[in-house]
């Protein structure tokens, strides 16, 4: 088969481990309990890598949207016969609300169907696969839900409906009438003494993931100007993309999705980069939510720990536990998206020295100085190392935003940015403390200003190179 367009996929999250839902109906990825996990469901990188489909048979129309202020998934199914809607959610805690969005999750996905009009037929399919499709585990129907177990992981698919299963396959068709309803749920826990899976009620867990939501929104009406519900709806995903037990951000939700189609510049991105989490703090702080900032901030001091030498630097990425490790090796058994291999988990950029990190998070700690608390000695003294790092090392080669893997080169980019994290540390001098060496500082400031505007300007292309 064919996988569906990257654009056709729809995004929840529970701010723990985002899933994917294509617009035919099937869950392709999901990595519980965190997104840097290996997937139970991972057909998006390999047809037979694991998924869970709740088709329309012939369907002739599909209309999606998000429940407003929410990352519930609804759709509206047309077929011959009638018509349903469908609603999706990874759910939140209940009687979550406001900032307690994520903070824990039952690690469960639900699916309601409701029947609009007329009978409409469906099929469920439940193929699971763990550790990126290596493992298929066992099924059990044991007359409410489908058992799957193997190694360290158990998942549990309760079903109003009789599912069969073969092999590894538990499947189920059914028709929902007009003002019918039809509910699933999946739940994710540990098979060595992590409790059993969640047993939520479909209906209500939508109810309150619903809730959970909207207040979080409604404590955040952020952005008003122009396009501002596209911006409000990015705002939703983007905090999606947050591991809410420590604060770290995503840069991504997957791994190995191409840059090209059938090329392999396929990297594992489900981690938390310097640079776009500081990039995502500044985008919520625009558009949604000013009041977090110091969370993202606390997650990278705890993160890098104290410098252990004069010459250490500061990671530019980690896991979202904060984990240093990352090491990058290749699932050569998996056909990747679309053909497009090799897949990749972990990410060699953990070695890499990539300097216009340095001024995105002094620039994220200067959007939020009002909230730094003077006694958060960790976050003052990752901060210190940063402007010093930018101090002494702004002339060397790195590896850049681009993380070249060839060679370091001479990043115009990054020069700048050096620039930007002693300009932002001076200002936060009263915050800094003893330890703020502000006239070397703005003397290693003026200096690097002097010399990009005299070696970095291109005549010939009237910019900066």
């Amino acid at each position: 088969m064919t996988a569906p367009r990257i654009e056709d996929y729809g995004f929840v999250s529970d701010c723990h481990a985002p899933a994917l839902i294509s617009k035919a109906g099937s869950v392709d990825w999901w990595c519980p309990p965190r997104a840097d996990g290996p997937p139970v469901l991972g057909r998006l990188l390999d047809p037979d890598a694991g998924h869970w489909s709740l088709e329309v048979l012939d369907a002739t129309d599909i209309v999606r949207r998000y429940v407003p202020s929410t990352l519930i998934l609804e759709s509206t199914v047309t077929s011959d016969s009638g018509e349903v809607v469908i609603r999706e959610a990874l759910a939140t805690e209940p009687g979550a609300r406001g900032h307690e969005l994520g903070l824990r999750s039952p690690h469960a996905l639900v699916r309601s169907v409701v029947g609009v009009r007329g009978t409409v037929q469906l099929r469920c399919e439940f193929a699971p696969r763990f550790e990126f499709g290596l493992t298929t585990p066992h099924l059990r129907w044991d007359g409410a839900a489908v058992d799957a177990h193997a190694g360290p992981t158990r998942l549990r698919l309760t079903s109003p409906v009789p599912m069969d299963v073969d092999g590894g396959v538990a499947f189920a068709t059914f028709t929902v009438a007009a003002g019918e309803r039809v509910s699933f749920c999946l739940a994710h826990a540990s098979a060595h003494g992590g409790g059993s899976p969640s047993t939520l009620d479909p209906a209500d867990a939508l109810l309150e993931t619903q809730r959970t939501w909207e207040s979080w929104a409604e404590m955040h009406p952020g952005y008003d100007g122009a396009h501002a519900e596209t911006a409000r709806a990015s705002a939703l995903v983007l905090q999606g993309l947050t591991y809410k037990p420590t604060g770290a951000v995503l840069a991504a939700a997957t791994t190995s999705l191409p840059a090209k189609i059938g090329g392999d510049a396929n990297w594992d991105y489900r981690y938390a980069w310097l640079r776009d989490l500081s990039l995502t703090g500044q985008a919520l702080w625009i558009a949604a939510c000013p009041d977090e900032g110091t969370a993202y901030l606390r997650f990278l001091a705890d993160a890098a720990g104290q410098p252990t030498d004069d010459d250490a630097r500061v990671q530019v990425v980690y896991a979202v536990d904060g984990r240093r490790e990352l090491s990058e090796y290749e699932l050569h058994h998996l056909q990747g998206y679309r053909g497009s291999s090799p897949v990749r988990v972990g990410n060699a950029a953990w070695k890499q020295s990539q300097l216009d990190v340095l001024g995105e998070v002094l620039d994220l700690a200067h959007r939020f100085a009002d909230q730094l608390e003077a006694d958060d000695e960790p976050i003052r003294q990752m901060l210190l190392w940063l402007a010093e790092e930018a101090a002494t090392t702004w002339q060397s080669p790195d590896a850049g935003m681009w993380e070249a893997r060839d060679e370091e080169r001479q990043y115009v980019t990054s020069k700048v940015m050096c620039w930007v994290a002693l300009d932002r540390a001076i200002d936060l001098a009263d915050f800094l403390g003893d330890g703020a060496d502000v006239e070397r500082w703005r003397t290693v400031r003026d200096e690097i200003r002097a010399r990009v505007l005299d070696e970095a300007w291109n005549d010939d292309v009237e910019a900066f190179t």
